[in-house]
């Protein structure tokens, strides 16, 4: 027992040093891609759940775009809606693209829109009914184009960061994704993750793979795993800013991140079996170990508890001290670092930052959570709209 634990727990610790070793390579150059003048023709697709209360500001940030407005088409899709999302976004000068059939998440959406309008668009940028986006988004996702690149995310911003701690927690985690995940793969010519908003694809690729076929409860994670099996680069374009309303309660927190979880699980369960075929690509292999980070974290906890069997009294609330005075310190502190990054007001932080290490543990309850109850259907995340957020361009 001790020696498969041992095997596991290495493992285990080469995976966990891998992936912090590669967050900390956030420090190497990047290429930006060279700014060439407007060529390429855009869809801007919206899918949208009784979202009549904040449809309104991302269609305006859109109009508002530095980039010639015959090349691009602002499309709302209103699904499962029972508000007047529809007529509102007529009303701000959307077009409405309207869905048939059962529709049970943002993959059925997606399908249905991309089977109607592939060809006649050169690209798509999908975005969330709360976005706001930077002026110079879709100007720098045409650099990218461009640039040779098929699919590309752009650099995600909490909307509303001060609106609590719990915001300002998913602010900080978002943060840490841009810089110590998607910057680094970048400059290593590895694949960016691919957070459902904000992302950009070409009709070529779509093409390629026989339209939108992503289906799970976290659709985007699905779409990088098949970009993954296909070789295809995901690139991380900074410059491309947009602004995400983030729950400001802890309980919809927990709901949210238990279905990001519950299908970050799915799709691992899904295609970790054929993405280790692949995994001769260093970019196939990055991502495989990324889909199964859960896994990971949940199985440290193994060989950590084992070492504890034995330990009584004084002993046991050592080592347990020691390792939550550990944890506390260290998420401590990059939160604070990556409220630096992210260039926000630490004052104003202060809540979020020393909770963060709860945000950061809470994570594994939901782990285990969505190993035996999975979400089947997306369930809707209330948005306010109220926060109005200056725009600022990244570098």
């Amino acid at each position: 027992m001790e020696t498969v634990l041992d095997v596991l727990s290495w493992i285990l610790r080469i995976m966990t040093l891998y992936t912090g070793l590669m967050g900390f390579l956030f420090i190497l150059p990047r290429k930006k891609f060279k700014i060439v003048p407007p060529k390429n023709r855009f869809a801007v697709l919206i899918p949208a759940r009784n979202e009549a209360n904040v449809i309104e500001n991302i269609i305006e940030s859109l109009r508002e775009q530095d980039y010639p407005d015959e090349l691009y088409d602002i499309i709302v899709i209103p699904n499962n809606c029972t508000d007047d999302t529809a007529d509102v976004s007529l009303a701000a000068g959307a077009q409405v693209f309207t869905c048939t059939g059962e529709i049970r998440g943002k993959g059925d959406v997606l399908h249905q829109v991309f089977e109607k309008l592939m060809g006649q668009y050169d690209a798509y940028c999908v975005f969330d009914a709360d976005n706001t986006l930077d002026p110079a988004f879709l100007a720098r996702m045409n650099d990218a184009i461009e640039g040779g690149v098929l699919v590309a995310k752009g650099k995600q911003k909490a909307s509303n960061p001060y609106d609590s701690w719990v915001s300002g927690c998913y602010d900080l985690y978002i943060e840490t994704s841009n810089t110590m995940y998607s910057r680094p793969r970048q400059s290593l010519g590895l694949s960016a993750k691919l957070i459902g908003t904000g992302f950009m694809v070409t009709d070529k690729l779509m093409q390629s793979m026989g339209g939108w076929n992503a289906f799970t409860i976290t659709e985007d994670t699905e779409f990088g795993a098949q970009c993954a099996l296909k070789g295809v680069r995901i690139h991380y374009v900074p410059e491309a800013v947009h602004y995400d309303e983030q729950p400001t309660t802890f309980g919809i927190s927990m709901r949210q991140r238990r279905r990001w979880s519950a299908g970050v699980q799915i799709v691992a369960n899904r295609y970790v079996p054929r993405l280790l075929l692949r995994c001769y690509r260093f970019r196939t292999l990055d991502f495989t170990i990324f889909v199964n980070m859960i896994y990971v974290q949940m199985l440290l906890l193994v060989p950590a508890a084992y070492e504890m069997i034995g330990l009584t009294g004084i002993a046991l609330a050592k080592t347990l001290g020691w390792a939550l005075v550990s944890f506390w310190a260290g998420s401590t502190a990059l939160g604070f670092l990556m409220c630096l990054t992210a260039r926000r007001n630490v004052w104003k932080m202060w809540k979020a930052i020393l909770m963060y290490p709860v945000y950061v543990a809470t994570w594994y309850p939901l782990h285990f959570l969505a190993l035996f109850s999975k979400p089947k259907k997306w369930t809707v995340i209330p948005h306010t709209g109220k926060t109005k957020v200056k725009v600022e361009t990244e570098s």
